[in-house]
């Protein structure tokens, strides 16, 4: 059911309006409990009055929000000047009954937590996205755009509903195809190793500043302003953004944040609060639990997880405390998370239940991508931290007739640094006859 829409807001150069959806959180029980999914409607103001075809944005993640547009600017400039562009909150995320700690409070045992959590992967979001194809868009086609995550959405819908699109494109996020992450984060830690040893090229006197921060951490209880501690694992969490250009989180980022690290002039050796302010500000595992609950899980297929990354990173002994240069971890989801984030807390038991479930229903169907007749084209980012470079260029060759750039000129935050040129390329790659 297609719930009433919310205000018409006007922005620079832009209209947007919000839809609710009314979608089953099981589509296999559609008489169960019903979740509310929310979609932002987007259109040029030059525009609004055409009737242009769709292209619905599908976020990074997993756990995290459509953008919030404030003018026609980047991506979505290019993507308007031939679409009316819907921005999906994903389920639980943003205004589609949001997955929190405060949330999950409703539940009555973590196991009712856990059960609920399972609906929250790729295949409910594509069926939610036929849901409103069908209900909203009149039953036509439209294009698909991912970032990241998203494209192991849209490469789940090229497997099970492809009749629903036009186009798919696809931002650094081919997923590998796999039934566990476990080969998965053996590739990414190896990448994570490369990014540790260019940030220790470009900054080596940050050697023995980390080494001094994680000496001081593991050897004196340190609080964060919001009065979580700051461990030592805590602090090296902060190499997830080696991944990315962007300024204020990249390797610049992380270099700077260490130059004022200590209080100078201090009797006593004391990190700043500045300093513990910013670390907090850079990690948000504790507003998007999805991201954590369902990390690894995004991966499995009729297998569990079983806390891969914590196991994996035991092969690898750069990570170990005894190596120098001290290195970082990336975007990898640990246990111990589940006991030192505080909105984390309350669902550590859920957390394990989700590690150790087995029945994952698979996410993919490779004879029905070898058999792909959507146009698609796909980026691959060849110093990619995340999203593997082999095993896309293994996934591109499994999706019959995609066309993929792959370019060493980007990383992974492409969309956010050159959006507009990135999509107009993906635009001219889909358009092209060969």
């Amino acid at each position: 059911m297609h719930s009433p829409e919310t205000i018409v807001q006007h922005f620079r150069g832009l209209t947007c309006q919000g839809h609710y959806f009314d979608v089953p959180l099981d589509y296999d029980n559609p008489s169960g409990p019903h979740i509310k999914v929310f979609a932002r409607e987007v259109v040029a103001n030059e525009t609004k009055e055409k009737k242009l075809p769709w292209l619905v944005f599908l976020q990074g993640g997993p756990g995290f929000a459509s953008p919030r547009p404030e003018s026609a600017d980047g991506w979505l400039k290019s993507a308007l000047k031939n679409h009316r562009v819907l921005l999906l909150d994903q389920r639980g995320t943003g205004l589609s009954t949001p997955v929190t700690h405060e949330t999950m409070e409703a539940f009555a045992s973590p196991a009712q937590q856990a059960d609920y959590l399972k609906y929250f992967r790729a295949d409910n979001i594509v069926r939610d996205c036929e849901f409103i194809r069908k209900s909203f868009a009149e039953g036509a086609q439209w294009t698909v755009l991912g970032q990241s995550y998203g494209g192991f959405c849209i490469t789940t819908y090229l497997s099970y509903a492809p009749d629903g699109l036009s186009k798919a494109i696809i931002l650094g996020g081919l997923p590998p195809l796999v039934n566990n992450p476990d080969e998965v984060y053996k590739a990414t830690y190896r990448r994570v190793i490369e990014k540790n040893n260019q940030y220790y090229q470009r900054f080596p006197a940050d050697g023995p500043a980390v080494e001094r921060i994680v000496n001081h951490l593991r050897t004196n209880h340190v609080e964060l302003p919001t009065t979580e501690p700051l461990s030592a694992r805590r602090f090296l969490q902060l190499g997830i953004a080696f991944g990315f250009n962007g300024a204020g989180g990249n390797m610049n980022a992380i270099h700077y944040l260490l130059e004022g690290a200590f209080v100078s002039h201090s009797p006593k050796e004391k990190l700043s609060y500045n300093f513990l302010r910013n670390v907090e500000r850079m990690m948000n595992y504790n507003s998007n639990p999805i991201y954590s609950l369902l990390h690894e899980a995004i991966y499995c297929q009729n297998e569990a997880s079983n806390w891969s990354a914590e196991r994996m990173m035991n092969q690898f002994s750069e990570f170990g405390s005894e190596h120098r240069p001290t290195f970082f971890t990336g975007e990898m989801i640990f246990p111990w998370m589940f006991d030192e984030y505080e909105c984390l807390k309350p669902l550590k038991e859920a957390a394990r239940i989700l590690a150790a479930y087995e029945n994952w229903p698979r996410l993919y169907d490779v004879g029905a991508l070898r058999k792909n007749t959507v146009p698609c084209v796909a980026t691959i980012y060849y110093n990619d931290m995340y999203v593997d470079r082999k095993f896309a260029e293994e996934t591109a060759n499994n999706i019959h007739g995609m066309k993929i750039w792959i370019t060493n000129e980007y990383e992974h935050d492409a969309i956010r640094q050159d959006g507009g040129r990135v999509l107009d390329r993906c635009f001219e790659l889909l358009e092209d006859p060969a």
